[in-house]
């Protein structure tokens, strides 16, 4: 039974709220579950400390009428509570429509009638077809129907990498609903890429001989414990959440100060991101993807493998979901928990004593999973730091999506990586929600900006600056970009408790890499994605509102989620407040990005400012020092 009312359903809890709902006559023949999660009980309720009951949230599909239900179910009581239609929206497309979707073009006559006339393909076997959303472009099958608009590849044989043979100038329409092809849209006639581009360890030759062995060991076991899904670990502790939209949550992010649990986080989670590319020609201008919102991130997450994905003394989590028919779906390792050493934590050394340096190595606990979207790998790494930092971290790899150009062609819209093959310009936007919870709900955010003081007599030499902190009142002065010539951040604070100093105690928020985007704000993927107009994001927490784009992206007109919610204006300053970040990485490609892509790294990080006292690692004991054997020179 789960030991904390944030920990995600069991296994036991998924099949119990199908039951429930497929007793209930809610089921029928047609019926897809989008999802099964937990409904997570109330702030105030968590913060009661009363054994609550289990609650699932599940949304329904049912083809046949092409209509969305949102369904509670009580899985103490085993009653259905909650059942509603949701009108004109489409859910996140299921893993099951992925594999339905590829046949139903594979088995088409007009798209093996196209392939034929095009490429002399006759026999589909070796042809790969990956769901990708159809969005909306203002038509109204896009409003009516359930779509997608599959991009299609070809193997040379039956483990080739086939994303380096994009079928360019055929692009099938699917109504996910009948599963039937309506229409298969040709755009003109491109010739395979000539050249393979594989990268499995069988099929690469010369590989390095080189690299010695790297053990990671601890022999008396890792500094973390678990109970269920909640960890500790040093003076941290939290509780590991899992999802079918969202993919892995951290939930009661707490660091034990002198004795206290002092909260910080009540939730941190990815809300949902996109992925626009920049090339306007025919197969490639609709490309864009909502990867929580219309694929679910954690749908997508990999089993991880030891000495793989994760390396030196491992906890997993395994995740418990359902396909789209109810049926039970685990993967394995969904989460993995490790320690690693992070280098210096701290050192100095007094000049006057040098024989006695004073040295910490830092050490840092890693909460990680990754998820295949189709061609691409994102990686997902929350950081807890001794010192207090809490830091995020996407690592982004896989396959680039390509397309196919003409000899002799050179595509100014992305970049050439092999013959006749190149990668489209792309852009990925994350956003990521932080309901903080620091020593209390009432708290406040500022921006913080540093400049210079004027040149006054108060500054004859000209060099003095300060940081110039504003305070946040309401949700639309709260909108805004990073600016590198202040420097900004951001600090959220609680007013009511006062640090050592007599100054608020403080998280500061400290933005890493980030991008603008570089589509029209009239782009129709702009319109369904008004999370990316502003980097930051500031609204007063309510239960509803946890996706950046709003609950149903997929094939949605666009002006829900973070745009609409802070045209309210409501106020933010000393109440329970939610800090929103978007980033993004500008991708434009490189030969070297192919054929398979080196990680790129983007994040943030929230650092204490005034929360302690003082350094919090000023307590971490030294390590023993190790001698250096001598060692002959190589002749």
């Amino acid at each position: 039974m789960p030991r904390h009312p944030l920990e995600p359903l069991s296994a036991a809890e998924v099949a119990i709220a199908v039951q429930v709902l497929r007793d209930s006559g809610k089921i029928t023949p047609t019926t897809r579950f989008v999802s099964v999660m937990l409904k997570e009980p109330l702030k105030t309720e968590i913060h009661g400390g009363a054994k609550l009951p289990r609650h699932a949230a599940a949304v329904l599909f049912d083809n046949a009428t092409n209509s969305c239900f949102e369904t509670e179910v009580n899985l103490t009581a085993g009653t259905v509570t909650a059942y509603k239609h949701i009108p004109d929206v489409q859910p996140t497309m299921t893993i099951d429509e992925q594999v339905e979707c590829e046949q139903a073009v594979l088995n088409c006559p007009e798209f093996a009638a196209a392939l034929k006339k095009q490429y002399g393909i006759t026999d589909t076997k070796l042809v790969m077809v990956d769901i990708w959303s159809a969005g909306y472009y203002g038509t109204a099958e896009e409003k009516g129907m359930r779509l997608a608009r599959p991009l299609c590849f070809v193997r040379s044989d039956p483990t080739d990498n086939g994303y380096v043979r994009p079928i360019e100038g055929i692009r099938p329409v699917v109504d996910l609903n009948k599963m039937k092809v309506l229409r298969v849209e040709e755009y003109g006639q491109w010739p395979l890429p000539p050249q393979a581009g594989n990268y499995a360890a069988d099929r690469v030759p010369g590989k390095r001989t080189d690299i010695k062995p790297l053990a990671i060991t601890q022999p008396e076991g890792p500094s973390f414990t678990v109970d269920g899904n909640k960890v500790a670990w040093q003076n941290w502790s939290f509780v590991v959440g899992f999802n079918a939209r969202e993919g892995m949550t951290l939930h009661n992010i707490a660091y034990r100060d002198k004795g206290r649990d002092r909260s910080i986080l009540y939730r941190a989670s990815l809300t949902e991101m996109v992925v626009p590319y920049g090339d306007p020609t025919a197969t490639q201008v609709r490309k864009n993807a909502f990867d929580v919102g219309e694929y679910g991130m954690g749908m997508c997450a990999n089993s991880l493998q030891l000495g793989c994905d994760c390396l030196g003394h491992i906890h997993y989590l395994d995740a418990h979901l359902c396909d789209s028919r109810g049926n039970p779906l685990r993967i394995p390792n969904a989460i993995c928990m490790h320690e690693e050493d992070y280098g210096i934590l701290w050192k100095h050394t007094d000049r006057r004593l040098p024989d006695s340096p004073e040295v910490r190595r830092s050490r840092r606990l890693v909460i990680s999973s990754v998820s295949t979207v189709e061609n691409y790998e994102y990686g997902f790494f929350w950081y807890l730091y001794q010192d207090g930092n809490i830091q995020f971290e996407i690592k982004l790899t896989g396959i680039l999506s390509l397309g196919a150009t003409r000899p002799g062609e050179k595509p100014p819209f992305g970049t050439m990586i092999a013959p006749q093959l190149y990668a489209p310009n792309h852009q990925h936007f994350f956003n990521v929600r932080l309901d903080f919870n620091l020593d209390g709900n009432a708290n406040t955010v500022q921006r913080v900006d540093v400049v210079a003081d004027p040149v006054d007599e108060n500054n004859p030499y000209e060099n003095a600056f300060r940081a110039k902190a504003t305070t946040l009142e309401t949700e639309k002065q709260a909108r805004a970009h990073l600016n590198l010539e202040t420097a900004r951040t951001w600090k959220v604070t609680n007013p009511r408790v006062l640090n050592a100093v007599g100054d608020p105690v403080g998280y500061r928020f400290l933005p890493g890499d980030n991008s603008y985007p570089l589509a029209s704000p009239n782009a129709w993927w702009r319109k369904r994605a008004g999370f990316v107009n502003h980097h930051v994001w500031v609204t007063p927490f309510a239960e509803g509102e946890k996706y950046a784009a709003g609950d149903y992206p997929n094939q949605s007109t666009g002006g829900d989620g973070l745009l609409k919610w802070t045209d309210a204006d409501r106020p933010i300053a000393d109440t329970d407040v939610v800090l929103w970040y978007t980033f993004g990485h500008t991708h434009i490609p490189r030969p070297e990005d192919y054929p398979v892509m080196p990680t790129a790294y983007i994040g943030f990080l929230l650092k204490p400012s005034g929360f302690f006292d003082m350094n919090p690692a000023n307590d971490v004991p030294p390590s023993e020092p190790k001698k250096v054997e001598a060692k002959s020179c190589c002749h």
